[in-house]
């Protein structure tokens, strides 16, 4: 009987630790995303080095995860006694990590929130014309979204370009396909007939607001599921611990 409870604990040990491995694979490959995504809104927060430092983090957290299965898969499957304290033991601190950082976060989100709108305040007001990555990024979100601006468009009369203009301009991503009248250019300025521009009145903040959120609940929810693996596999680890104490270990094999 404590025999067939040791072996079904080690196989569904082995399946956990195998669920925490492809969450691990999925954590690394959202870091992933986030970096290397040259069209979402964390390119405009590119000058932000904590979204940077936020996407290596998921990324060593996602390999170490991977890791961590695999030696979890291995003091499993061959009841190696000092690999599941080591995993239990990783575990533990992995899971007091998430729940630090998550408190961290929390508090600190006004924080970020006002990094954010500094930075963009700053992307807008030295925007040239769509030439660099995060100005196609920003052309790229006002067109999708139909927006200007972060609060509206008065966020574009601090850029130079257009206060040193002797015409009147405006960025193009900006441009009300339904109000204005030629050609319509996805980035750079084009020039108003009238000083009111042919733009679009709402701000992106919403709209970002809305995408961030969306974006932080698949992330929360990646989180709880691999908390969730993470206590199932403690849970496993320690009664496999146990049930292994009681096993006769006086016989050593020679080699």
């Amino acid at each position: 009987m404590g025999k067939g409870c040791t072996t079904a604990t080690k196989y569904f040990l082995f399946l956990f630790n195998l669920i925490f491995f492809l969450s691990g694979v999925l954590i690394m490959g959202f870091g992933l995303w986030l970096l290397l995504d040259n069209q979402s809104f964390l390119v405009v927060l590119n000058n932000f080095q904590g979204v940077k430092i936020t996407c290596f983090i998921l990324i060593g957290v996602g390999a170490f995860s991977m890791v961590l299965g695999f030696l979890g898969c291995l003091g499993a499957i061959y009841e190696i006694r000092c690999l599941l304290g080591l995993y239990f033991t990783c575990l533990l601190l992995i899971l007091l990590a998430q729940i630090a950082a998550g408190i961290l976060i929390y508090f600190q989100k006004d924080v970020l929130n006002e990094e954010m709108s500094k930075i963009i305040t700053k992307v807008l007001d030295n925007y040239r014309g769509g030439n660099s990555t995060t100005e196609q990024a920003w052309d790229f979100i006002q067109r999708n979204m139909e927006c200007c601006g972060w609060a509206g468009h008065q966020d574009w009369n601090g850029n130079m370009v257009i206060v040193n203009s002797s015409q009147l301009l405006f960025p193009c991503s900006c441009q009300n396909v339904s109000i204005s009248s030629g050609n319509v250019s996805d980035s750079g300025f084009c020039e108003a007939v009238t000083a009111d521009w042919p733009i679009y009145d709402v701000g992106c903040a919403a709209g970002v607001e809305s995408w961030l959120l969306t974006n932080i609940g698949v992330v929360l929810g990646i989180c709880l599921g691999v908390a969730l693996i993470e206590l199932v596999g403690m849970i496993l680890s320690i009664c496999l611990c146990r049930n292994l104490g009681t096993e006769d270990y006086t016989k050593v094999p020679k080699y």
